[in-house]
């Protein structure tokens, strides 16, 4: 079965983490989450009961799992997911555990897929992710550096031979998109499309059908 880690952290968007959580889940995907602590590391920590993530709106989510790098890396999963939220992403990217585990996930033989939508994609620049065509949300688009090939689309696909594929994209408004992305990666045009079809997206929704 394929896996997938969904990080989050108090701030994270909760649109961009939910629609991802429940969309892999319909495509057969087993998910995890795992909060990250501001400022405390993981490592040696005896309690396995994570916090209740405060997101950005306030809503409350109860994660799976604290993030354990040692057992979150990509020999366990198949995707690594980062959602937005500008206090969710400030955490995750000033995150040493969450740089490692994304250059491990970036670098794995067995070839990965990292996806990073809003501004966790700002995790990349800390991560120190080689350039790349990269999207985000317009508010950190001028943190990126130069040798990041920086597109105003909605999703952003980038393939480096002989690592992971990095799935990029802009906002709560492309999380469907995105996740449908991901899907199509990690379970092919057969799945994503059965399941688009029952979420019944209205004709006129914009970039139908994804």
């Amino acid at each position: 079965m394929v896996k997938a880690l969904i990080l989050i952290a108090d701030g994270t968007e909760e649109m961009e983490f939910t629609i991802a959580y429940d969309t892999l889940i319909r495509a057969g995907i087993e998910c995890t989450s795992a909060f990250i602590p501001r400022g405390l590391s993981p490592y040696g920590s005896s309690d396995t009961s994570p916090p209740l993530a405060v997101c950005s709106r306030q809503v409350k989510i109860l994660p799976d799992i604290t993030l354990d790098p040692l057992s979150a890396g990509p020999e366990k999963y198949d995707a690594l997911i980062i959602p937005g939220g500008m206090g969710g992403a400030v955490t995750m990217a000033e995150s040493t555990e969450v740089q490692n585990l994304v250059r491990s996930y970036y670098n794995h033989p067995e070839k990965r897929t990292i996806g990073m939508i809003c501004a966790g994609s700002k995790v990349a620049i800390t991560a120190k992710l080689p350039g790349q065509p990269i999207t985000s949300h317009p508010s950190v688009q001028s943190e990126f550096p130069e040798h990041f090939e920086y597109k105003e689309q909605s999703v952003v696909v980038s393939a480096v031979p002989g690592k992971a594929t990095l799935v990029t994209s802009r906002g709560p408004g492309t999380a469907f998109p995105f996740v449908f992305t991901l899907i199509e990666l990690l379970c092919g045009k057969d799945k994503r499309d059965e399941v688009v079809g029952p979420m019944i997206f209205p004709s006129s929704t914009t970039g139908y059908p994804f």
